[in-house]
């Protein structure tokens, strides 16, 4: 399942040196004053991070890039040794082939014709996913019948614990995916069989039973699948989540893997991008304006906290004020900076009862899913990326600085 990428221009190190550094979020605030969001990136953390998952992991790790395709982010998993990438658009390709010995996956199962032919004959991907026979025929007429491909069938799964299904848009039918799989073996290509347990997954026996479900298909195909991608879903554990660690997850894979025919040459492969980069970046946002216990900041549901917003997703916050910040906790609703009311952010922070016009406010655990969200409505946008050389901001960790 290999699929090389040519590197480009710029490298891991380069994107580090790039950019400015602090010792964390507060001297950043202290040195710059910014008036815009500012999104604090932590490279040892994100290094960290990707070895530690591939350690665990019984298998090859490669990162979602959708979850977060920013240069640094892409260099600092480089740089903790990650070299597979799941893909879903050309522009994430191109991203990836920044990186040297990057090996690319085109996981998006429906894919148009120039997309494939491009990652074909110029980025030499060779990994492509797919749900359905018309794509089959479709990525074998672009490559002109190739035979060194891996074509992964993706099956649908039942809706698991998880905050976000992803079951009903993509996904073979069970009862149609012997045949597609047969289909595929007979092309003479390497044949794998993949799923989706749904975003920020926190059972960890749903992936033993979507393996169980890929026995059952393998049992009735009658021939092999070399390849088995668990795909994504792992989580990050947000304030008020009970995320089971990653060792709870890799024995339920474990475990059903084990219900699959033998095979010694199979290769597992997995997509995380939540739990790879939940925790190695925070945003610093500035409150505009006070309104009892209303907070008016410089971003907010169309911007980086579009999670937050959707999934209810709660981030550990802490005041940023250089000279120290005080005050007993209180809560307090927060508004982004649009002219839409929908730019309301659900429940309430904790935060110092004196904070105020200027204050800054520092979201922890936002490294998923908030830059790759933005939308610019009404002109507003984070753009600038520092890196700190702290730990990651997590729940227990959420205070005044």
């Amino acid at each position: 399942m290999i699929s090389r990428c040519r590197a480009s221009g710029g490298g891991p190190a380069f994107q580090e040196r790039s950019m400015e550094s602090f010792a964390d979020a507060l001297a950043m605030v202290t040195a710059l004053r910014p008036e815009e969001p500012v999104y604090c990136l932590r490279p040892r953390v994100l290094r960290d991070s990707a070895a530690e998952f591939q350690r665990q992991f019984p298998g090859t790790v490669m990162y979602a890039v959708k979850c977060n395709d920013h240069p640094a982010v892409l260099a600092g998993l480089h740089a903790g040794g990650l070299r597979h990438f799941d893909v879903a658009s050309l522009s994430e390709i191109e991203a990836v082939a920044a990186l040297p010995e990057a090996v690319s996956h085109y996981m998006h199962p429906v894919k148009n014709r120039q997309a494939v032919e491009l990652a074909y004959h110029r980025f030499g991907i060779r990994t492509y996913a797919l749900d359905h026979e018309e794509e089959l025929d479709k990525i074998l007429a672009v490559t002109g019948g190739a035979r060194d491909l891996t074509l992964v069938l993706r099956v649908d799964m039942p809706r698991f614990d998880s905050v976000c299904d992803l079951s009903g848009k993509f996904g073979a039918e069970v009862e149609a995916a012997p045949g597609l799989l047969r289909r595929i073996a007979a092309t003479g290509n390497r044949a794998g069989l993949t799923f989706h347990v749904g975003s920020q997954c926190l059972d960890p026996g749903a992936y033993e039973s979507a393996l169980t479900i890929c026995a059952g298909i393998l049992a009735r195909a009658g021939v092999g699948a070399p390849v088995i991608d668990v795909g994504g879903g792992f989580p990050a554990a947000y304030v008020g989540t009970a995320a089971p660690p990653l060792s709870a997850f890799v024995a339920a894979i474990r475990a059903g893997l084990a219900r699959l025919p033998a095979d010694p040459g199979r290769a597992v492969f997995c997509e995380p991008g939540r739990a790879l980069v939940a925790e190695a970046c925070s945003l610093v946002v500035k409150v505009e304006f006070r309104r009892g216990h209303r907070l008016y900041l410089n971003d907010g549901a169309y911007g980086s906290l579009a999670d937050m917003k959707l999934f209810r997703t709660v981030y550990p916050v802490r005041l940023l004020r250089p000279g120290g910040a005080g005050g007993k906790p209180a809560s307090f609703a927060l508004f982004g900076p649009t002219c839409d009311s929908y730019d309301s952010l659900p429940g309430t922070s904790p935060l110092p009862e004196d904070v105020h016009e200027g204050d800054w406010i520092e979201f922890g655990q936002i490294g998923a899913y908030s830059n790759v969200l933005q939308t610019r409505f009404n002109g507003f946008e984070a753009r600038r990326f520092v890196a700190v050389e702290d730990g990651a901001l997590r729940p227990a960790a959420a205070q005044a600085a």
